[in-house]
């Protein structure tokens, strides 16, 4: 018999692309959702809701695909319906690194989240390219913990997490401590910032006359040189000019204690403000 998943959220921005997936899969699958705007996408996908205090108690699997900052109240709600031996997934670490997450000693907790499409790798075609998510034609990485359970728990949670962010080309299994330390602190706190960082560079030098066009192909151009560089992707080095330039960016653009972000107190304080914005 299939195994029974209960999707959380199912009609939010990441449930939606979840139940995408799974409707492609031999799974039963019982959508819920609470929102106006999203039962409604459930249903022109010809996809019926259920409430969540009716399917929790069915599931195999419950995918909690919900905002960060709703985790703590929505498990609390729906955790103490879920069978004993069910396996609760989490698609972002946050709730659980900050021990905000309703848990159950009886309960199975695997945390996941998608790597996303590599930049320079090799992609299946021009919808693949254009996928820079993930989770609809592009092939991508999962990093994937058990933060709690057994081991047959795990690898049931790891193949329906290969099905939901499909097509998945690695799974690479760490803790959730780890995971927080690569989102926020690394992808986020650093490179979502350098990110942002690039773009208000670029829109510095249109205020100063370069036309937006060109600024534009510049800086993305050079950004992918870089990073090519950086992360080994091509067999070259950076000038010595250029050199004497990350040299002068590092002494008057970047703290010099940057790397602070990453001791675990800071991950802590990060996650903290992530799931209490109003404080």
């Amino acid at each position: 018999m299939a195994e029974c998943v209960a999707l959380i959220g199912a009609g939010g921005k990441m449930g939606a692309r979840v139940a995408d997936n799974l409707m492609k899969e031999d799974y039963r699958v019982l959508y819920c959702e609470k929102a106006e705007a999203g039962i409604a996408k459930l249903r022109e996908k010809g996809l019926d809701v259920v409430p969540a205090e009716q399917a929790v108690p069915q599931a195999d699997l419950i995918i909690h695909a919900v905002p960060d900052i709703l985790m703590g109240k929505i498990s609390s709600e729906l955790v103490p319906l879920a069978r004993a031996g069910a396996t609760v997934v989490l698609l972002d670490p946050a709730a659980a690194a900050a021990k905000e997450l309703a848990v159950r000693n009886d309960l199975n907790y695997v945390v996941c989240h998608p790597c996303h499409p590599q930049l320079f790798s090799e992609q299946p075609g021009e919808e693949a390219r254009k996928d820079f998510f993930g989770g609809i034609a592009a092939i991508q990485d999962v990093v994937v913990a058990l933060m709690q359970g057994t081991e047959e728990a795990y690898q049931s949670g790891e193949r329906l997490i290969r099905r939901m962010f499909a097509p998945v080309k690695n799974t690479h299994r760490i803790t959730v401590d780890q995971m927080a330390v690569l989102e926020p602190a690394m992808a986020e706190v650093v490179g979502a910032a350098a990110a942002v960082l690039l773009r208000e560079a670029m829109d510095e030098a249109v205020k100063a006359g370069v036309p937006r066009e060109a600024a534009r192909a510049f800086m993305l151009g050079h950004a992918s040189s870089c990073i090519a560089i950086t992360f080994d992707a091509v067999a070259a080095q950076f000038s010595d000019a250029c050199k004497i330039a990350i040299r002068y960016g590092y002494e008057n653009v970047f703290r010099p204690d940057w790397r602070k972000v990453f001791e675990p107190d800071w991950v802590r304080e990060t996650i903290h403000q992530m799931l209490h914005p109003e404080e």
